[in-house]
């Protein structure tokens, strides 16, 4: 496995485990942290000229530990090959792409092809 893989697997287990400290000593609640993580995931993608597989990548951390923070009971959360299947199969439940996303898509695949 690529060791920056690994790493964002460590990172994201202890950013999950520091908003679990936080919200057990009361300083944040479940759905405020949900709130932050939801515009982290929204100002990672926004605007950005990306394939809809790297704006997936780009949103991972940030679904990863939404999904960490609603999932975690009494200090045992779900370890992260769990729940990064979770995350993509979440992925499969979205909505299917616009008309807009798949030409940019389209448009991304043919610079690609061209380069």
């Amino acid at each position: 496995m690529n060791t920056a893989n690994l790493q964002l697997e460590g990172l994201c287990m202890a950013f999950a485990s520091l908003v679990e400290l936080l919200k057990d000593k009361d300083l944040v609640s479940s759905s405020e942290v949900d709130a932050a993580l939801e515009r982290a995931e929204q100002s990672a993608v926004e605007g950005k000229d990306l394939s809809a597989a790297n704006l997936e990548a780009v949103a991972f951390p940030a679904r990863l530990l939404r999904l960490a923070n609603s999932t975690s009971f009494a200090g045992h959360p779900l370890p992260f090959q769990e729940l990064a299947r979770r995350v993509g199969e979440a992925k499969d439940r979205r909505s299917p792409l616009s008309e807009e996303e798949l030409l940019a898509l389209a448009r991304g695949i043919e610079t690609e092809r061209d380069a």
